[in-house]
């Protein structure tokens, strides 16, 4: 398929899942990583909340966050779409 065919808006969707599926699999990767430097280095000190939860949690919120963005329509060009459709509601019904 060549570029000129393809439908804008769905082109950036496509763009955007791809991006996240990058992105989610970078976050799993390298916090296995930490989680693998965590379990063979030194930590006698059973007490603590082992380190790598810290970039586990928050950075995952992240990566939730943009999967909602990308997946669950709430994302800037989804959101920009329904108040363009309201406002062509709007403006249809004479109330802007």
């Amino acid at each position: 398929m060549e570029t000129t065919d393809r439908d804008p808006q769905l082109w950036r969707i496509a763009k955007d899942r791809a991006k996240f599926k990058s992105h989610l699999l970078t976050y799993v990767v390298v916090n296995l990583l930490l989680w693998s430097i965590w379990a063979v280095t030194e930590h006698h000190d059973h007490r603590g909340i082992p380190w790598p939860v810290w970039p586990t949690v928050f950075w995952g919120f992240g990566v939730f966050m943009n999967g909602l963005g990308v997946y669950g329509g709430f994302g800037k060009a989804q959101l920009s779409e329904r108040e363009y459709e309201k406002l062509v509601r709007r403006q249809r019904e004479g109330r802007l």
